[in-house]
C-alpha cells in the first residue's frame, strides 16, 4: 500500500464532514414498514449523514483523512466518503428515511466474509466497536461506533465493552439479537452522538419517538429517554398514537418530572362515583339546554359515550339508572306545566308570544325530545321497562289531552309512538299486565294523533309504527285483542290514512279467534 503521508501532506486540511464517530452496514436489508416484502437478495450500506454524527478533530495524517482504498471484506462505507469497493461510486443513505427502494442502496454482496475484519482497516481510536444487530423478523445491521460515546450514554454498552475487553483486545464485537426495527435502534444509537436531541425529534414524529423511548429505555440511555419525554408531552396525540403510549408507560417504570406529566394524560380517574356523576351533569345539561344546535351536538356525543359498543364503555361503570329516570321525572314535570299553561283560554295567545324568549310550543317539544333521547339511552342499556310504567301513569297528562289543540296534544303521541315501536322491535319486554295497562291508556290518543305523527314526524317512522302498534296488540289475550280492535275499526273507517293500518295484525286475529286449531281451542276452554 503505497505512504499515506506521500498523498496526504500534514499540512492539507481534512474535508469537512468526515471525522465522525459512527458508520452503518446492512448485511440482510431490515423489514421495513414500508416495505415488508423487500427482497434480501442485495446487501443495504449506509452511514451516517451530518445530522446523525458528533464532529471530532482529527489530525491531518489521521487515517480517517486519508483516501486509502479499504479490502472489499470491509463491509462499511466510512463516514464522510466513500470506500471504492467497487468501481461504480455509490452515495450514502439518509438514516433518518427508512429504507425502501426508493432511498436504500442496493450493492451486491462480495463473497468474503463481512466480518473478517484485519486489525489495521480499523482506526482504534475511532471506531472500536461492531455492534451487529440482529432483526427479530430477520435481516442484520453493522454499526461500527467509538466506544467512548457508547459508554458515556448508555449503562447497558457500558458493561458490555467492559466485560468484553476483560478477555479480548481489539475490535470490540457486540451482538444484539431479537431487535424489533433495526432504523428505529439506528436512529437511538445515532442520538447519542447528537448535541441537540430535541431538535431531531421534531422531525421524527410522535410515533416514531415512542419507539425510539421504548430502545432508549431498554439500553437506558438516559439522555434519549428525557429528550422523547419532553417531546412527547409537549405536543398533541392521535389515538393510535396515545394507546402506544399507555401502552409503554405501563411497561416501564421511568422516574421523570415529564413522565409523571405523560401519564396524567392519559391514566384516567377511574373513580366509578366520579364518572356517574359527571355523566348526570352532563345529561341535566343537555336536557336543559336552549340552543337547539347545541342541544343536537352534545345529544348525539353524549349517546356515543354511554353506548354498550363504545370504545369508552371498557372496564366502565355501568349507567345509573336511578339517576336517569329522576331527569325523566323531571322532563315529565316540566312537560306538565307547560300543557297547563298552553291549556289556558289564551292558548292561543301564548302560542305565538315568547316566553324566556322561546315559543311555549318549542319549550313542549324539547321536553318530548328529551324524553325520547332518554328512552334511546335507557333501550341500550336494557333499563326501559320501567319508562313504561312511569309513562303509563300519567293520568294527568292524558286528561289534558283531550282539551287541547292537535297541535300541542300529538307532541305526547310521540312518547307513546316510540314506545310501541320499542315493544314491537323486541327491544323492550315487559310483563303482560303492563303491557296491557300501557295500550288501555295511550292507544286511543294515537288513534286520534296518527295524522298529525304523520305530517310532523319529527323523525319517526310511521311504517314500523304501524307494525308495531299491531304487533303489540297481538301479544295481550284475545278478548283484549278484540277490545281495542273494535276501538280501531271505527276510527279507520271513519278516517282512512288519518289512522294507522292494522289490518294485517286483525286478520291474524281473526284467523286465530274464529278458525278452530289446537292452540286456538286451549286458549277458549281456559
Amino acid at each position: 500500500m503505497p505512504d499515506s503521508t506521500a498523498r496526504n501532506p500534514r499540512g492539507r486540511q481534512p474535508p469537512l464532514n468526515r471525522g465522525r464517530h459512527w458508520c452503518c452496514s446492512f448485511v440482510t436489508p431490515p423489514l421495513s414498514p414500508e416495505k415488508p416484502s423487500f427482497s434480501r437478495s442485495h446487501s443495504l450500506r449506509s452511514h451516517s449523514s451530518s445530522s446523525f454524527s458528533k464532529k471530532i478533530e482529527m489530525p491531518s495524517n489521521s487515517p480517517q483523512t486519508q483516501q486509502q482504498k479499504l479490502p472489499l471484506s470491509r463491509w462499511i462505507l466510512s463516514p464522510g466518503r466513500v470506500s471504492p469497493i467497487s468501481d461504480n461510486p455509490v452515495s450514502s443513505c439518509n438514516p433518518q428515511k427508512p429504507l425502501t427502494r426508493n432511498n436504500s442502496l442496493k450493492v451486491p454482496l462480495p463473497h468474503t466474509d463481512c466480518e473478517t475484519v484485519s486489525r489495521d482497516e480499523v482506526n482504534s481510536e475511532t471506531f472500536d466497536v461492531r455492534l451487529n444487530l440482529k432483526g427479530k423478523n430477520g435481516g442484520s445491521l453493522i454499526l461500527e461506533l467509538g466506544s467512548e460515546v457508547l459508554v458515556a450514554n448508555s449503562p447497558v454498552f457500558a458493561d458490555l465493552i467492559s466485560e468484553y475487553r476483560k478477555n479480548q483486545s481489539g475490535l470490540c464485537r457486540i451482538e444484539v439479537p431479537d431487535v424489533e426495527n433495526l432504523n428505529v435502534f439506528r436512529e437511538t444509537i445515532g442520538l447519542m452522538f447528537e448535541d441537540d436531541i430535541q431538535k431531531k425529534l421534531l422531525n421524527v414524529g410522535v410515533f416514531r419517538a415512542i419507539h425510539i423511548l421504548e430502545v432508549s429505555a431498554g439500553i437506558k440511555f438516559t439522555r434519549g429517554v428525557s429528550h422523547c419525554l419532553k417531546y412527547l408531552e409537549a405536543v398533541p396525540w392521535a389515538e393510535e398514537e396515545e394507546e402506544k403510549l399507555r401502552q409503554l408507560c405501563a411497561k416501564l417504570n421511568i422516574d421523570d418530572i415529564a413522565a409523571k406529566e405523560i401519564s396524567e394524560r392519559i391514566v384516567g380517574i377511574n373513580c366509578a362515583d366520579t364518572q356517574q356523576t359527571m355523566t348526570k351533569q352532563l345529561i341535566w345539561s343537555i336536557t336543559n339546554c336552549t340552543d337547539n344546535n347545541a342541544r343536537n351536538e352534545l345529544k348525539s356525543l353524549v349517546k356515543g359515550l354511554l353506548s354498550k359498543s363504545s370504545v369508552y364503555k371498557k372496564n366502565s361503570p355501568d349507567l345509573n339508572k336511578n339517576d336517569i329516570f329522576t331527569i325523566c321525572e323531571s322532563c315529565i314535570g316540566s312537560l306538565t306545566t307547560l300543557i297547563e299553561e298552553a291549556s289556558d283560554t289564551d292558548m292561543g295567545q301564548k302560542l305565538r308570544t315568547t316566553e324566556k324568549h322561546r315559543p311555549l310550543l318549542e319549550q313542549i317539544s324539547q321536553q318530548v325530545d328529551n324524553l325520547n333521547w332518554l328512552l334511546d339511552i335507557l333501550l341500550e342499556h336494557q333499563m326501559a321497562e320501567e319508562f313504561v310504567d312511569l309513562w303509563t301513569n300519567q293520568r294527568e297528562l292524558l286528561k289534558m289531552h283531550y282539551n287541547m289543540s292537535p297541535l300541542i296534544r300529538y307532541e305526547l303521541s310521540r312518547v307513546s309512538a316510540m314506545l310501541f315501536i320499542a315493544m314491537g322491535a323486541r327491544k323492550l319486554h315487559c310483563r303482560p299486565e303492563t303491557r296491557l295497562a300501557f295500550l288501555k291508556m295511550w292507544f286511543r290518543p294515537i288513534l286520534l294523533d296518527f295524522g298529525w305523527l304523520q305530517r310532523c314526524r319529527k323523525g319517526l317512522d310511521m311504517k314500523a309504527l304501524e307494525e308495531a302498534m299491531g304487533q303489540m296488540i297481538l301479544t295481550l289475550p284475545l278478548k283484549e285483542q278484540y277490545t281495542l280492535f273494535m276501538e280501531w275499526l271505527p276510527s279507520f273507517t271513519k278516517n282512512g290514512a288519518e289512522c294507522p293500518n292494522l289490518s294485517k295484525a286483525f286478520e291474524i286475529w281473526w284467523r286465530r279467534s274464529f278458525i278452530k286449531g289446537s292452540g286456538t281451542s286451549a286458549i277458549e276452554h281456559r
